[in-house]
C-alpha cells in the first residue's frame, strides 16, 4: 500500500490543484467567513425580519441546495472539474447580490438569496473533491484533500474574526461585509475557472477499483450522517451544555471553538499523513471510536458539575477535535478511492447528501437529546457513533470482493 510519509509544501500545493486554485480556495473561504456566520444577523438587523422567519429561510436554502447536488454529480461525471467549482462560487455571487438588493421586510428576496447561497455551499464540497481526485492520486490525494480543509478552515476563521471586529459598525458594516463577500466569491470563481481542468468521461477507474457500476457503499453514507454530528458539537452541543447545564461563562464556548479551529488548521495534514500507513476504512472506523470516547468523556465531565465541569469539557473537546480530524481526513478520501473514475461525481454527490442531511438534522437532534439530560445526549451520540463505526468496519469494499472472487477462481482453475 502506498503511503505519504513526508509533507512537501510545493508538492502539496500542486496536488491540491496548483497555486492559482489554492489562492482561489483561500479567497473563497475568507469571503465565506465574513458573511456566513452572520447571515442570520443580516436578516434580523439589516432586513428587519423576525428571527424565526430568517431561520426558516436559511434552512430552506440548505435543503434546496441538497436537492441540486445529484445534478452536480452528473455534471462532474461528464468530465467537468474546475468549471463546476467555479459555478458553485458564482451562484453564491448571485445570492449575495440578491441579499444586497433586498429591501427591509422583504422576506422572499432574502429567501432567494439564501437559496443560491445554499446551492453553492452544498455543491462546492463534491466539486472540490472531484477536482483534487483528478489532479492527485493515491495517498498524495488524501493529503491534498486534508490540506484543502485546513486552508478552508483558516480562511473561515480569519474571515469570522475580521467580521466580528467590524460588527461594531452596525448595519452598515454588515452591508459592507456582504459586498466584500460577493467580490471575494467573484475573484475566487475567476481564478478557479482559469485553471481549465477537466477530464475525459471515460477516464480509467480510480486506484484499486475495477470498472463497472459504482459500489453501493450502503453503510458509508448512513454512517456519515452520524459521524458528521461531530462538526456541530463545538458550535451547538458544547455551548448548550456549558451554559444551561454547567452554568459556565460563554467565554468557555468561544475558547473551545477557537481551539477547535486552530487544531484543525495545524493538525489536519500531519494527522492525515500519519494515518496513511493504515487502510482508509480502518482509519474511518477508528475516528468513530475516538469520537465515541470523547462523547463519553463529555458525559463524565458534565458529572463534575459547576466549577471543574467547564475545564474538563474543554480538555475532552481536544479529543473530540482529534476524532473530527481523523474522520475528515479519511471519509472523502475513502469515497474517492472506492468509486470508479467515470462515476466519481455521483459517488461524491451521494456522500455530500449524507453530509448535508446530517448537518441539517443534527441541531434538532442534539437539542432534543439535551433536553432529556447529559446521559441521553452523550450516551446516545456515543452509541450511535460506535454502531456507525462498526458498520463501516464490517462493510467490504467492492475491490476486495472482486479480488477474493478472482483468487478463488484461479485456485479452482
Amino acid at each position: 500500500m502506498a503511503t505519504t510519509t513526508k509533507i512537501r509544501p510545493r508538492a502539496l500545493v500542486r496536488a491540491s490543484g496548483g497555486p492559482r486554485y489554492a489562492v482561489a480556495l483561500a479567497v473563497d473561504a475568507l469571503g465565506t467567513g465574513l458573511l456566513r456566520p452572520f447571515l442570520l444577523l443580516y436578516g434580523v438587523l439589516v432586513l428587519r425580519l423576525s428571527a424565526p422567519v430568517t431561520g426558516v429561510a436559511m434552512t430552506a436554502g440548505v435543503v434546496v441546495g441538497l436537492v441540486c447536488v445529484p445534478a452536480v454529480g452528473r455534471w462532474l461525471d461528464r468530465g467537468a472539474r474546475s468549471t463546476v467549482v467555479a459555478a458553485s462560487m458564482l451562484v453564491r455571487v448571485l445570492g449575495v447580490a440578491l441579499l444586497l438588493a433586498a429591501p427591509a421586510g422583504h422576506v422572499w428576496l432574502f429567501a432567494a438569496a439564501a437559496l443560491f447561497l445554499g446551492i453553492g455551499n452544498q455543491s462546492w464540497p463534491a466539486a472540490h473533491a472531484a477536482l483534487v481526485a483528478t489532479v492527485a492520486h493515491g495517498r498524495e490525494r488524501d493529503a491534498a484533500l486534508a490540506a484543502g480543509r485546513a486552508l478552508r478552515n483558516a480562511g473561515l476563521g480569519a474571515g469570522a474574526l475580521i467580521a466580528t471586529a467590524c460588527l461594531a459598525g452596525g448595519t452598515t458594516a454588515l452591508r459592507v461585509l456582504a459586498v466584500v463577500t460577493g467580490l471575494a466569491y467573484l475573484a475566487a470563481a475567476a481564478l478557479t475557472w482559469s485553471v481549465h481542468l477537466r477530464t475525459h468521461p471515460a477516464a480509467a477507474p480510480a486506484e484499486g477499483v475495477a470498472g463497472g457500476p459504482a459500489p453501493r457503499m450502503r453503510a458509508l453514507p448512513a454512517a456519515n450522517v452520524v459521524y458528521v454530528f461531530c462538526l456541530n458539537v463545538p458550535e451547538i452541543a458544547l455551548p448548550l451544555v456549558l451554559v444551561t447545564q454547567l452554568h459556565a461563562s460563554p467565554v468557555w464556548s468561544a475558547a473551545i471553538f477557537v481551539a477547535n479551529t486552530v487544531l484543525v488548521v495545524t493538525l489536519q495534514v500531519p494527522v492525515t499523513v500519519l494515518m496513511s500507513r493504515f487502510p482508509r476504512r480502518a482509519v474511518l472506523a477508528l475516528a468513530g471510536v475516538v469520537l465515541a470516547a470523547s462523547y463519553l468523556g463529555f458525559l463524565a465531565a458534565t458529572g463534575l458539575g459547576p466549577g471543574w465541569g467547564a475545564p474538563a469539557v474543554a480538555a475532552v473537546s481536544v479529543v473530540c477535535t482529534i476524532g473530527e480530524i481523523i474522520y475528515a481526513g479519511s471519509a472523502t478520501a475513502l469515497v474517492t478511492a472506492l468509486a470508479p473514475a467515470h462515476l466519481l461525481g455521483r459517488a461524491l454527490a451521494r456522500f455530500q447528501l449524507s453530509t448535508g442531511f446530517g448537518l441539517a438534522v443534527s441541531p434538532a437532534v442534539i437539542t432534543a437529546l439535551a433536553s432529556h439530560g447529559p446521559a441521553a445526549l452523550w450516551g446516545g451520540l456515543a452509541g450511535a457513533t460506535l454502531l456507525s463505526a462498526s458498520a463501516v468496519a464490517a462493510e467490504k469494499d467492492r475491490g476486495t470482493r472482486l479480488g477474493g472472487l478472482r483468487r478463488r477462481a484461479r485456485a479452482g482453475g
